[in-house]
């Protein structure tokens, strides 16, 4: 996966800002894992989110991605991504007005307990084929159908 053909691709788009999540997922990708953002967040305040957030200045997207999952779920520093081979994106405006692509990936969880930064509230283990039931933003519901889809056809 060319990670900066893709942030290339995103800046001959106009598109200058950058996150990065992952779909983090357990029990042969039944189970995917939701973290609840606590209500004062500026950002989906109280909804459900995918470990994500933005990339610094500086970083790659997968530098930006081992922080976040650092930070959010308490991904020790230093363990291999180990990302499977999928990628998505997506487009959306922030909350400060500029357009932003969020690129989505997918890794297992190896089994380390589930550390959540301030940003969050609570997660949960949600079965991957109810993903519309739950309080994921349409985009990021996308992201993970498409996952899903991409899981199936190799199966």
């Amino acid at each position: 996966m060319d990670t900066r053909a893709l942030v290339d691709d995103a800046r001959r788009s106009g598109i200058e800002g950058f996150s990065a999540g992952a779909i983090v997922h357990r029990d042969a990708g039944r189970e995917i894992l939701l973290l609840r953002r606590r209500d004062d967040e500026t950002s989906f305040p109280g909804a459900e989110s995918l470990p994500s957030g933005g990339v610094e200045p500086g970083e790659t997207l997968l530098d930006g991605l081992a922080r976040e999952l650092h930070e959010e779920i308490g991904l020790p520093v230093g363990v291999p991504l180990r990302l499977e081979p999928f990628v998505t994106w997506f487009d959306y405006d922030s909350r400060h007005g500029e357009r932003k692509r969020q690129f989505t990936f997918a890794r297992p969880h190896e089994g380390a307990p589930v550390r959540l930064s301030r940003e969050h509230t609570d997660f949960r283990w949600f079965p991957a084929e109810e993903h519309s039931e739950s309080d994921l933003t349409p985009q990021v519901k996308a992201a993970v159908r498409e996952w899903l889809d991409q899981r199936n056809a190799l199966a």
